[in-house]
Order: C-alpha cells, then structure tokens, then sequence
C-alpha cells in the first residue's frame, strides 16, 4: 500500500511545531492523500529511548547527531534524490508562543541541492493536546479537540538562490498557513487563554520571553549533551 519511492518525485514537509503531536497529523495528512509514509529527522538525543530508537529503525527515520550533523544532512538529500518524502520541524524546538519560530536553514538548503519542492504544513490545535509548559496530556483535552491543518502551495528554491531568503520567505508561509488555521478554528477561545499567541489577545509567552528561554535552553543542552 505505500508509494513506491520515484526518483524526482520527493519532496521536504516543513512542518510547523506548537506541539508534541504535530507530526502525527502531518504524516496522517500525507498517508490520506499521497499513500506515503514520510521519513523524520529525530535527533540523537531522543532516539536513545528504547521505544524511539525501535521506531526508527522500523520506519528508517534519519537520526540527527547535533553536534556533527554532516552525516544525516548527506543521508535526507539522497533519500529526497531517491523520491522519499522527509518531514522536517524547522522551528528545532516546540515555539512557546505559539508563533513560528524563526527556522533553521536545513529545509531549504536540502530543497534546493535535492532538486526537490517544499511542502509547507501549518498545523494549530493539537498543541492543546500536549505541548511544553506544563500543559500534559489528558482525557478532557484529547476528547473531540479539534485540529487544523494548512498546505501552502509548493515552493521550489532553484539551486543559486539565496537561502536566507528562502528560509524567510518559508517561516512567512507558514505563519500565514497557521494564521488561517486560526481564523477558521471552529473553538472560541476565552480571553487570556493559555493556548493562544498574545498578538491574538492569548495568554501564551511573548516572543522575547521565548527567546530568552530558549537560549537557556541551549546553555543547558551544551552542559548536558
């Protein structure tokens, strides 16, 4: 029942990232109406967990070391060059404002030495379900929550444009993708709500809170590993 993988027919899934379960609704997406189960990049870190690491060696994820990443950059370009579909989060981290965050490069640098578009995929709700914040999973939030998600049309990067650009011109994209997933949420949310960005009159933290978390975040990953 899965697509056979054809050369030139690949494509990267940028997925936008507001919760732990985003990928499931995108990878749902892509099997409903491509057939086709998509390869992630999970890093090094998370595949230690033994039920992970067994995932990914049954769906043959790529696994990302983040301090030397070279090797898996090399295996997604071959396995987009192959006509695999790879999801990738390139936000690199849950955004706690529930904005889209400011991106990696990997997506449109893979995109353009592959050969291959981006499919950009906003998905907003499911980080009610379960998100960072203290916000777990629970039997009231996972009954009958309702979830969006936006394709944008496709983006083609040729191989000599500028990747900033590129990277910018995705983040907006999505951002976009997420602001009509929000316009058209069929829930109302009560003023100051925890799951709704502060420029929606939400109570989520402000993006200059995020950033400051976040590179706390990154200090502690460098002690840590």
């Amino acid at each position: 029942l899965t697509r056979t993988a054809v050369p030139g027919k690949g494509a990267v899934v940028a997925i936008t990232h507001f919760g732990y379960l985003d990928f499931v609704f995108a990878e749902y997406l892509v099997w409903k109406k491509l057939r086709a189960h998509m390869r992630f990049l999970v890093t090094k870190k998370a595949a230690r967990k033994p039920f992970v690491k067994a995932v990914c060696e049954m769906c043959e994820h790529i696994i990302v070391d983040r301090s030397n990443g070279a090797a898996a950059y090399a295996e997604s370009v071959e396995a987009l060059r192959r006509g695999e579909y790879l999801a990738v989060l390139p936000e690199a981290g849950v955004s706690r404002s529930f904005g889209v965050r400011k991106l990696k490069t990997g997506a449109v640098r893979m995109a353009a030495e592959a050969g291959v578009p981006i499919i950009p995929v906003s998905v907003w709700g499911s980080h009610r379900m379960l998100t960072r914040g203290g916000h777990g999973l629970s039997l009231k939030t996972l009954w009958k929550n309702p979830v969006r998600i936006h394709v944008s049309p496709m983006m083609h990067v040729a191989p000599d444009a500028s990747v900033p650009e590129q990277t910018e011109l995705l983040q907006k994209t999505l951002q976009a993708g997420m602001d009509h997933c929000i316009d058209t949420y069929p829930v109302k949310p009560e003023p100051g709500a925890w799951w709704m960005p502060v420029s929606r009159g939400g109570g989520a933290m402000t993006v200059e809170e995020q950033i400051i978390l976040d590179e706390q975040d990154r200090e502690k990953y460098k002690i840590t590993g």
